[in-house]
């Protein structure tokens, strides 16, 4: 009997000290791969750590404990509860829908983990973007770094995309992979795209002519929009500033048949408040009033075959100009105004082949009407593409195969000598069929190594056949480091009236020297990416050198003439290298923070009539730039906190005389925001703050910034054989002291001040129905 009781009194006490623990132990894991999740945080009983590169982790707590509720979360995957009763723990995670967004498609035209891209690609979510929220993807962009939006009219504020210091015509735009975005399209394409809509969007620097064709010369953005059967099923975002801007956002998800399902959204932009701050009598800002609807269906087919079908319709009213202006007076020489309608229209297929290798096709048509006026100088334009690609997909051995045929056919037309026969003198649109190849062949090499050669052929009309090859190589040098080696290079041909915004505006006479030749560049790249995982935060650096030559450069000449833009290929060649580093981090506190910084150098190199080498920078192109982003979230109430902002080093900009008094350089410049945002019940949340917190404008510690803005049809200035415009016309002349014409494209910022914001965010997912 003694040692029945001895027995129980042990089994009790072992029982006992087995149920109290101080410290947990355990690794995460996939749940499909088994692979080891580094940088997945753990909490429990207030404590947070980190699993470490191996994936393993351990919580000292400050107090035994019998049992342990874990919470275990990463990004890309589902948060998992686990009860802890001691022993080693294997957490096993599920990736979640959102974890898409670890898969890009624009580096290599096919869907692959970022990681294991050999071309470097950096991918942009929504969230990303909400921490300053922004009515147009155009805007948006000013968070990534190495990318900036320009504004090229201090009137009507049209602009394009800059990508390491090229202007926009370099870079191509895509929407799901389509090449809808270009030439007359350029400055409106990235406006009118539902943000409520957007997945993704993915950014590749460098040349990728080689998959993509012309203008994807100097890089390139592809907008990459919802999936509509994993889209929730609504979604609302509404906006205004103190600036009497008003956005709104719709998606509405909908199943019209019982294998198809649709997702409906629509955008509306309106700004009709005349705001000079400058006292020039001009708009500082342009009046806007824009809607775009968007629909996409996803089809259901046998043995998850791909079939997709989208379109998109944008309206958009905008003007800028004298503020007594109205409509009565577009077209006309008494008040300056600058009146763009535009009416575009734009459907996206694709559809996988229903046989046993994988075929895809896909195709885009869009059709692009602009109606304006730049004070009485009219110009009407329409353009309509045609796209059409087909790839062949094929995995052999270690050899990923990519081949494709493709097809551009463009027609465009408008009111200029662009159009014109000049034997005839009449009307010839320019019809351009641009028929092409490719193939790509991704190597494995080991586990460690790929190599990826592409080659592309392109025949055009009027240039003849261009070859585009490229070659990458990605070596995972460890579980946390990736080298990467690109090299291609790139060819565009250039519709000067469609891309260049100067050839239009102002005063200036546009001449075209000599038949324009397609621009080619030459491009090398080095990207290093390094993870770092503590107990505390977890850190990606990414970080990128890169060197590209330009030939047959096709520059405006602003100052040969004052009253002239002068357009030729350049006599000589143009270099922009530089580097750029990015650093995400995250901790186990709540805080993020994303921080960029690229230093450039774009320089001119051509020889002057006597033969000399001229080395020259590239006007309206910083020097280096900066960008960041920090974020808070409170443990409690829901509550975050966003402070973002950019920071510029000066560039040159275009005078119009050796007189004009204008500044020749910016200075450093910095637009900073703050925003506050409250998660409210069922899907809402509020969030609200303040742009430009520091009220910077261009028009500071500048006489001004459009010249001669009192006279914008130049009807008062006299000029003479020799020297043109003089500066004393007489006693009955306007004096013209700096020699000035009508100018509006002094422009390299944003000229919107300090302004307040508050909006509403709602999401309808399947679970709250």
């Amino acid at each position: 009997m003694k040692k029945l009781i001895g027995l129980m009194i042990l089994v009790m006490v072992c029982y006992q000290s087995k149920g109290q623990f101080k410290s947990i132990s355990g690794i995460v894991k996939d749940n499909s791969s088994g692979e080891t999740l580094p940088g997945a945080v753990i909490a429990c009983h207030g404590k947070k750590v980190l699993a470490g590169n191996d994936g393993r982790f351990m919580i000292n707590l400050q107090m035994a404990v019998d049992s342990c509720l874990l919470v275990v979360s990463r990004i890309g995957y589902r948060t998992d509860t686990v009860e802890y009763l001691g022993g080693h723990l294997v957490v096993l995670l599920q990736a979640s829908s959102q974890a898409l967004t670890d898969v890009v498609v624009t580096g290599t035209m096919k869907a692959v983990q970022k990681t294991a891209s050999p071309v470097p690609v950096e991918v942009y979510t929504p969230q990303f973007f909400r921490r300053n929220p922004t009515p147009s993807i155009f805007d948006a962009l000013q968070q990534v770094n190495g990318v900036r939006p320009q504004l090229n009219c201090n009137v009507c504020n049209t602009g394009d995309i800059h990508i390491n210091g090229l202007e926009g015509p370099y870079t191509m735009v895509l929407i799901d992979g389509m090449p809808i975005v270009s030439s007359l399209g350029s400055v409106y394409g990235l406006s009118g795209i539902p943000n409520s809509l957007v997945e993704r969007i993915e950014v590749v620097k460098g040349p990728a002519s080689s998959l993509y064709g012309s203008e994807a010369i100097g890089g390139l953005i592809n907008v990459i929009t919802k999936n509509p059967l994993k889209a929730p099923l609504v979604s609302v975002d509404l906006m205004a500033t103190s600036w009497k801007e008003y956005n709104a956002d719709l998606g509405v998800k909908y199943k019209p048949l019982k294998k198809v399902t649709g997702l409906m959204g629509l955008n509306y932009f309106n700004f009709n408040n005349r705001v000079d701050r400058n006292d020039d009598m001009f708009t500082d800002v342009t009046l806007q009033n824009r809607i775009a609807v968007f629909n996409k269906l996803s089809f259901e087919r046998g043995y998850n075959r791909q079939a997709s079908l989208a379109a998109r319709y944008v309206y958009e009213d905008r003007w800028g100009g004298d503020l007594r202006w109205n409509k009565q007076f577009r077209g006309g020489d008494s008040l300056y105004g600058e009146s763009i309608y535009t009416s575009r229209f734009e459907l996206i297929g694709n559809y996988q082949l229903p046989v046993s290798e994988k075929l895809m096709f896909s195709w885009s048509y869009n059709s692009h009407v602009q109606r304006s006026a730049y004070g009485n100088t009219i110009f009407n334009a329409e353009q309509q593409v045609a796209f059409g690609q087909l790839t062949w997909d094929k995995t052999l051995g270690n050899h990923d195969l990519l081949a494709g045929a493709v097809f551009r056919y463009t027609d465009y037309d408008d009111n200029t000598t662009a159009t014109m026969d000049t034997l005839s003198m009449k009307n010839k649109p320019d019809r351009t069929p641009l028929p092409g190849i490719f193939l790509q062949d991704e190597l494995s090499i080991g586990n460690d190594h790929k190599l990826l050669a592409g080659i592309r052929w392109d025949h055009h009309p009027v240039h003849g056949n261009i070859i585009t090859p490229r070659l990458a190589w990605k070596w995972s040098v460890s579980a946390n480091d990736i080298l990467r080696i690109n090299a291609g290079t790139g060819f565009r041909v250039v519709n000067l009236f469609t891309e260049d915004h100067a050839a239009l505006t102002g005063a200036r006479v546009v001449e075209i020297r000599d038949e324009l030749k397609p621009e080619r560049s030459y491009n090398v790249n080095l990207n290093y990416v390094k993870k770092i995982y503590t107990s505390a935060y977890w850190a990606t650096i990414d970080a990128s050198a890169w060197y590209t030559h330009f030939t047959n450069r096709i520059i405006p000449d602003y100052l040969t003439d004052p009253d002239k833009i002068i357009y030729d290929n350049l006599d000589g060649y143009s270099v922009s290298k530089g580097i750029s580093v990015n650093m995400d981090m995250g901790f186990t506190n709540g805080m993020k923070a994303t921080i960029g910084t690229t230093f450039m150098d774009v320089n001119i190199r051509a020889w002057d009539s006597s033969g000399k080498k001229q080395t020259s920078r590239q006007l309206l192109t910083e020097k280096w730039s900066g960008n960041w982003s920090l974020s808070y979230s409170f443990k409690k109430g829901g509550w975050s906190i966003d402070y973002t902002g950019n920071i510029y080093g000066p560039m040159l900009l275009p005078l119009i005389s050796k007189l004009d008094p204008r500044k020749p350089e910016s200075p450093v410049w910095s637009i900073q925001n703050i925003q506050v945002t409250k998660k409210l019940k069922y899907g809402m949340e509020l969030y609200g703050g303040v742009k430009n917190l520091l009220n910077w404008t261009p028009a500071k510690n500048n006489p001004f910034l459009i010249a001669r803005s009192h006279d914008p049809f130049d009807k008062l200035v006299v000029r003479d054989n020799v020297s043109g415009a003089i500066k004393d016309p007489g006693p009955n002349g306007d004096p013209n002291p700096y020699l000035l014409s009508f100018d509006p494209n002094y422009v390299y910022a944003p000229n919107q001040g300090i302004r307040g914001f508050v909006g509403l965010r709602w999401t309808i997912t399947n679970g709250d129905k």
